[in-house]
């Protein structure tokens, strides 16, 4: 039987990104959006708060776009602080790499196991989806998952008891499956 885990957000993560005010690292992105428009131009940021002073940020979504070229739902959700538009475009590598962020997802996201796994079961079919980007550790989510501590589950892995198409070391936002042999 194939247990199903999703990993999902539970809110947004922090933005990691240098304040000029106070030096701090971090930044929380409250959903918020502004919108410039110079005569058939538009600009458009997202809004973040320093996590320290509340010095806000802006991260450029448009910038000195045509006005016609921006989809009218897009601006529509824009112009109502859509918190799962902010959630999409922080995931947006484009994004990222534009504005110059990271993001921090501790404390941001959790493991839905469904159903718990039984112990007695010799053998545990498990397929872990990811409901956002969120780079995490397969050995976390496993350790979490199953009930047991990391150093367990990388005992499991050395003895070849835990199985993969992954590398369960590294981190990873990609779907996988795992076989755990008791």
């Amino acid at each position: 039987m194939l247990n199903n885990w999703v990993v999902m957000p539970t809110c947004l993560p922090l933005v990691l990104r240098r304040c000029h005010t106070c030096a701090s690292e971090s930044f929380r992105a409250n959903g918020k959006f502004r919108v410039n428009a110079n005569h058939k131009l538009l600009d458009a940021w997202l809004l973040a708060l320093c996590t320290m002073c509340g010095e806000t940020t802006k991260l450029t979504v448009l910038e000195r776009t045509h006005v016609r070229s921006v989809r009218p739902e897009l601006l529509d959700r824009m112009h109502d602080n859509d918190p799962s538009l902010a959630a999409g475009l922080l995931q947006d590598p484009a994004l990222r790499r534009r504005n110059r962020i990271a993001l921090d997802w501790t404390d941001a996201w959790r493991l839905d196991t469904g159903d718990p796994v039984d112990p007695d079961r010799e053998v545990i079919d498990v397929s872990v989806r990811f409901a956002a980007r969120i780079p995490v550790r397969p050995v976390r989510l496993i350790a979490e998952g199953c009930g047991l501590s990391r150093a367990a589950v990388g005992r499991l892995i050395t003895e070849e008891n835990l199985i993969s198409a992954i590398r369960l070391n590294g981190k990873t936002s990609a779907d996988f499956t795992f076989m755990l042999k008791r």
